[in-house]
């Protein structure tokens, strides 16, 4: 970690000092309109505290959903502010103001210990321009800079990126702290063997990871519609299966570079189409009919990846190995999930790689049996693919 966290200030740094802290709080509501999944919330209550009891005027950033440029009241934090009450356990005040004259008053209103959280970074049109003027306007609501969002890290935005040229000292918070430490120790000095596990739809959209994994790597076990077109690559009959035509040359590369450290699905669950579970039943991955679509990794390939798990000291995974939202073709995501599980209780670092992966080891109930689970899926992505997080990139390095 060169990365300088709030570990690293004093406590004349902080005490009495606004601390203008980036959160992640982009979370789904229910339709009653309040916080269904609190999770990111949770996950920033930490350094939060952390700031707080070290007499820190907390100022809190964050967006929510995608409005275009302008405010929008389906996309207000006001939800947000409600739950983060009841999870805090402390008084939170809430502005509909972002930046301006009233927000800056609100800030140095503030008394030493109390948090304030600002109306969406997104209803601000320079937002996701990383609009210079804008990052100013930020940069005059604290005295100190914390990033805790890793889940928008990978975007450079004025709130994200630009506001850490204006409000220094720019540190990371300890949920950044923590997913820099896991993933990036991971790809550094990852504990052997090194199992990755790469899931979901379309090879074209994980081919960096691949390429960033395979070297690093002792396996990389495929699931999910992308190992359809290794399947392909094969000359194997794949149905109805998602296929990408115009990247069969590049798993045929792959293939033939990754040897052994490659493995694929040896079954696969398949079905007529995707609302037929009834007529879902198991093949081997080379008697895939040519009406029918693989939906999930077979048993055979659950046991074996699971093998491959448990023998393992480190497992990062990311992606779906079927349609996990539908049961029977969850059984495979469900598999890996207890199969990593497992592999924690035996001493492994176990790494989920956010979204999807995320989404279902929730699901299985298995969160605190992992440990750790990334709070951002496109972040995780790009930092395994070795491409420099904008977010992390503007905070200051020992």
């Amino acid at each position: 970690m060169t990365t300088r966290t709030i570990r690293d200030l004093t406590a004349a740094d902080l005490a009495g000092r606004r601390a203008l802290v980036r959160v992640d709080f982009n979370v789904p509501l229910d339709d009653a309109g309040a916080v269904a999944d609190d999770t990111r919330i949770v996950a920033a209550l930490p350094t939060i505290n952390a700031l707080l009891d070290a007499g820190a005027r907390v100022v809190l950033l964050a967006h929510f959903g995608r409005p275009k440029g302008a405010p929008e009241a389906k996309y207000s934090l006001a939800p947000v502010a409600t739950r983060l009450r009841e999870r805090l356990g402390r008084p939170v005040q809430f502005l509909t103001e972002t930046v301006g004259p009233t927000a800056v008053s609100a800030t140095r209103a503030l008394a030493a210990g109390e948090t304030l959280l600002l109306e969406n970074t997104r209803f601000l049109p320079g937002e996701e321009h990383n609009d210079e003027a804008l990052s100013r306007q930020f940069a005059e609501l604290g005295d100190v800079y914390v990033n805790d969002a890793f889940g928008a890290a990978h975007r450079a935005h004025s709130s994200t990126a630009g506001v850490a040229a204006y409000c220094r000292p720019a540190v990371a918070g300890l949920l950044m702290e923590r997913e820099l430490a896991y993933l990036g120790g991971a790809l550094a000095a990852p504990e052997r063997p090194f199992v990755a596990i790469l899931g979901g739809s379309k090879i074209s959209g994980k081919i960096d990871v691949v390429e960033a994994l395979l070297p690093k790597v002792d396996y990389l076990l495929i699931g999910g519609a992308m190992a359809c077109t290794f399947f392909r690559a094969m000359a194997l009959e794949t149905g109805k299966s998602l296929v990408e035509p115009d990247r069969l040359d590049m798993a045929r590369d792959l293939l033939a570079r990754a040897g052994d450290k490659l493995v694929l699905p040896t079954d696969a669950m398949v079905a007529p189409a995707m609302d037929r579970t009834d007529a879902a039943h198991v093949v081997a991955r080379d008697a895939i009919p040519s009406d029918e679509a693989m939906f999930d990794i077979g048993p055979d390939s659950v046991l074996h990846y699971a093998a491959l798990i448990a023998s393992a000291r480190t497992v990062l995974w990311n992606g779906p190995m079927g349609v996990f939202e539908k049961p029977p073709f969850d059984a495979g995501t469900r598999g890996v999930a207890h199969a990593m599980a497992g592999a924690t209780d035996l001493g492994a670092t176990t790494i989920i790689g956010g979204g999807d992966s995320a989404a279902a080891v929730a699901e299985a109930g298995l969160e605190s049996r992992m440990s750790h689970v990334s709070t951002g899926g496109g972040a995780s992505l790009e930092f395994l693919e070795g491409k420099t997080l904008p977010g992390v990139a503007a905070l200051d390095t020992r």
